[in-house]
């Protein structure tokens, strides 16, 4: 028999972490994972945007670390007996290191820019934000269940990483970048 994708379980608005405990489908706990899915989901639209294939590469790493992510947002902290993958320094110091290398490139910040200019730098400043929102899902996460610092530092750098991302492709497309010029 082939496995089905509904199981009806969920019917009644409650969902079972891994671990098999059953929360509601509105708990911190699922909007934390929730919204690193909607990001990963984000993630893959910028990589499906006509762009340099080392670029593609680091967002396939990036979407397997949210996956990792989610799946460690998704097990219960005191019933999972399962090994899980984890996120590691290395993963931090790896968007540090493209952060440091795309920057070399770029023109320095003078000014805040708007977001735009091309649909995939639109499309980055889409998941940096949503990246924003589920970093700050994670901590308030935390504040009720502890949640490993790395998750939260990922996400935090992640997010910096698609700004920079987005002025990379402003600068590779040509594209202009509009200052943000307050009215006062």
């Amino acid at each position: 028999m082939a496995f089905k994708i509904y199981t009806k379980t969920g019917d009644k608005g409650q969902t079972s972490l891994i671990g098999g405990t059953r929360i509601p489908k509105f708990d911190t706990r699922i909007e934390a994972y929730g919204t690193v899915d909607e990001l990963n989901s984000n993630i893959g639209l910028v990589r499906d945007q006509e762009i340099d294939e080392h670029s593609k590469t680091i967002l396939i790493d990036v979407q397997d670390r949210l996956f990792t992510i989610g799946s460690l947002l998704a097990a219960d902290p005191e019933k999972n007996k399962m090994v899980l993958p984890q996120i590691s320094d290395a993963d931090i110091e790896l968007l540090e290191k493209e952060i440091d290398a795309m920057n070399e490139h770029l023109p320095e910040m003078k000014f805040f820019v708007l977001p735009g200019g091309h649909t995939t730098i639109s499309f980055c400043h889409l998941a940096r934000c949503v990246c924003r929102r589920a970093e700050r899902c994670v901590l308030r996460l935390n504040e009720e269940q502890p949640v490993n610092e790395l998750i939260y530092k990922y996400l935090n750098r992640l997010s910096d990483y698609l700004f920079v991302l987005s002025r990379k492709f402003t600068q590779d497309l040509k594209a202009l970048e509009t200052p943000w010029k307050p009215r006062v």
